[in-house]
């Protein structure tokens, strides 16, 4: 895949991929949930008791980076497959969901701070 590749083409291809192997029958919402939970926890494993210096390190290794790299390829494909199980257009999700978020976070008050929305009202 391409760096112009939009999001429309690659979920063409997971898609097409998952139909070729008939597996659409076990992609309900809720075991999709539960997949895309165990991936993002395979993610989480590899930066799991290390360091900011052992991340940086595991991220400067080729191997170790293949290993994050396909992690996050699994949460994106779980997420593609989600959101189309449920009907959502997560382009479109994405956008709206930005919207809100431009409202909670002003850049005036949430400029460099790591407060939750409802902690930034008193600066």
């Amino acid at each position: 895949m391409d760096d112009q590749e939009t999001i429309a083409s690659i979920k063409e291809k997971v898609i097409r991929f998952r139909d070729a192997r008939n597996w659409e029958q076990f992609h309900d919402p809720k075991n999709l949930v539960m997949g895309l939970s165990i991936e993002c926890a395979e993610l989480q494993e590899l930066f799991l008791w290390k360091s900011e210096a052992e991340v940086r390190e595991m991220l400067d290794d080729d191997i170790q980076l293949g290993r994050v790299r396909e992690e996050l390829a699994d949460v994106f494909v779980f997420l593609l497959y989600l959101s189309r199980g449920c009907g959502i257009d997560l382009s479109e999700a994405v956008r709206k969901k930005l919207a809100v978020n431009e409202k909670k976070y002003p850049v005036e008050k949430s400029y460099g701070s790591n407060k939750k929305y409802d902690e930034l009202e008193g600066q």
